[in-house]
């Protein structure tokens, strides 16, 4: 990864997660792979003295997830990155093997279920939608949807964010969240082998692209 050091554009980002496949965007337990320690220093985190913030990174994130064919969302350790369309296939295989589709009296087939018929809400429509109001009520459906997107589920299509008096964009913005299969097509979601060849698949490609990692950490990935 040591290669991709100084990567000051949404652009080398995307061309980046298109030969790779996957990338954390922060901190994955594996030094060196994430698209916060890969980036140039003028496109990391920096607070101003007046209390304002600039972070080029996050911005781009929204502008990866619409402008190439890939999925994001909380799928690494229930943290978010990238994963290009080339290896989605693999990837939800072998998840939803892990973790079958929820059944509709569940919690989480609930919310599943909420957000297909919506098409797409962002978290907090899609929290009050489904009747999680309330204190405490917040952090317990994050994890739920947490889950989901970790099983595959679920994604983020966009960023949307609020915009001040003079029209312009603030804050970290709030996660459009939909499913893979609305983003871009049910045939995407579908693997030509076995839910283990598609493990043995993800297995070569992280050891190709993280020749020092050790089993273990390359297995907290896949998951």
């Amino acid at each position: 990864m040591s290669k991709w050091k100084g990567i000051s554009s949404a652009a080398e980002l995307m061309h980046l997660i298109e030969e790779i496949g996957f990338l954390p965007l922060l901190d994955s337990g594996i030094p060196g792979f994430s698209a916060e320690e890969i980036v140039d220093e003028d496109c990391r985190y920096v607070v101003f003295p007046d209390g304002g913030w600039d972070w080029p990174l996050w911005k781009w994130k929204g502008q990866i997830v619409t402008d190439m064919s890939c999925y994001y969302g909380k799928f690494f350790n229930k943290k978010a990155g990238f994963i290009s369309k080339e290896w989605w296939p693999h990837f939800c295989n072998y998840r939803r093997s892990k973790h079958p589709c929820p059944s509709l009296d569940s919690i989480e087939g609930t919310i599943l279920d909420t957000l297909r018929m919506s098409g797409s809400l962002i978290t907090r429509e899609l929290r009050s939608a489904c009747g999680f109001n309330g204190k405490g009520m917040r952090s317990k459906f994050d994890s739920y949807v947490a889950r989901l997107q970790m099983a595959t589920y679920i994604v983020t299509e966009d960023f949307v964010y609020p915009h001040d008096r003079r029209g312009q964009e603030y804050g970290w913005g709030w996660a459009l969240l939909t499913t893979p299969e609305s983003l871009y097509g049910k045939e995407t979601c579908k693997s030509e082998c076995s839910a283990e060849a598609s493990f043995k698949q993800l297995v070569g490609q992280f050891e190709k692209i993280l020749p020092d990692a050790t089993e273990r950490q390359i297995l907290r990935l896949i998951g």
